[in-house]
């Protein structure tokens, strides 16, 4: 067996311990380390846990390093910053800002020497990709994207980073009669607004000021300001009893036509019994391809749209061609 990809998790949140989980699937990699910002020791992770302080001591020893922080103000300070000095992989999923935070960390990655494949997880990542294949296939059409019902990690974090909140999360719940529409054919014209309502359920700090926390969160740009969105206070008690699963999904379809009049509908959908857990696996595959382009020498920034399936696989291409194709 060759010699396993080794792989470092930055951050212990949900989502970084979904990809131990994930790295434990995946036969051709190990855990090297978890690094944290937290005291190592209150970390409950079954890996070696070492400050972040710690981490440029580990340049040699991983392959991958997985950046599993949010995207409100982590990543755009870690990314680019671990990009000089590790491959990496990460979630960033603030779509108005992708072009720019690709520039940012191209930047360092090609300065570094190393491979940074960034906003992977389902959308941005898988969702991405079937939008570019709609409209590649069905030229002529329209697309339509529904997240939810689910819990939005991003979103979630968004939230709780607003002062006076203790802590949250955010359902994204789709219009079922704008889906129903989309998948009769109607293509119809639908505003933000239409597709989606964001609720969100906040535990606020003692004595905060609530009318403030809703006014933040409804006209938050980028997140909730296009929504209809509401804000519902509630006690730790009830987010821990009604709110602790992180179920997430949607759908990508493109309504089109080809030729002079045939219908054609393509849908990709996907319902998540954790949406950390899938993000994680996604990462963990991607950080795969990202390996393997360190290996070939290419160095900079890339993203799911331009790395092909057969780089996510352990298997050969000799394999993947006698058992897919």
């Amino acid at each position: 067996m060759s010699t396993p990809i080794r792989i470092g998790i930055i951050g212990y949140g949900n989502l970084g311990r979904g990809v131990e989980l994930a790295i434990a699937q995946n036969s051709d990699m190990t855990l090297v380390g978890v690094f944290s910002r937290r005291d190592p020791a209150s970390v409950p992770s079954k890996a070696n846990v070492y400050a972040i302080d710690e981490i440029l001591t580990f340049k040699d020893r991983i392959d991958v390093m997985i950046l599993c922080g949010g995207s409100a103000t982590d990543l755009p300070e870690q990314g680019p910053s671990f990009a000089r000095h590790f491959n990496t992989v990460d979630s960033y999923d603030t779509h108005a800002k992708i072009p720019e935070y690709f520039s940012r960390v191209d930047a360092e990655a090609v300065a570094g020497g190393n491979v940074s494949v960034i906003s992977t997880g389902w959308d941005p990542g898988l969702f991405s990709l079937n939008r570019l294949l709609g409209q590649t296939i069905l030229p002529e059409g329209t697309e339509y994207t529904f997240w939810g019902k689910g819990v939005s990690q991003g979103h979630s974090d968004a939230i709780r980073r607003v002062p006076g909140v203790k802590s949250g999360v955010q359902y994204t719940v789709p219009a079922e009669s704008a889906l129903a529409r989309v998948r009769a054919g109607e293509s119809p014209t639908l505003t933000t607004r239409e597709k989606h309502k964001r609720d969100c359920f906040v535990v606020a700090e003692e004595n905060a000021n609530q009318n403030a926390i809703r006014d933040a969160i409804v006209n938050m740009p980028n997140y909730f300001a296009d929504y209809d969105t509401t804000v519902t206070f509630i006690s730790v008690e009830e987010l821990n009893r009604d709110h602790a699963a992180m179920p997430h999904g949607g759908y990508v379809l493109r309504s089109g036509k080809t030729g002079e009049s045939s219908a054609q509908l393509m849908e990709f959908s996907i319902k998540l019994g954790s949406n950390p857990e899938f993000t994680a696996s996604v990462l963990v595959a991607y950080a795969r391809a990202a390996y393997k382009y360190a290996q070939e020498g290419f160095v900079g920034a890339k993203t799911v749209l331009d790395i092909p399936f057969a780089y996510l696989s352990p298997k050969s291409g000799a394999e993947l061609r006698k058992e897919l194709l």
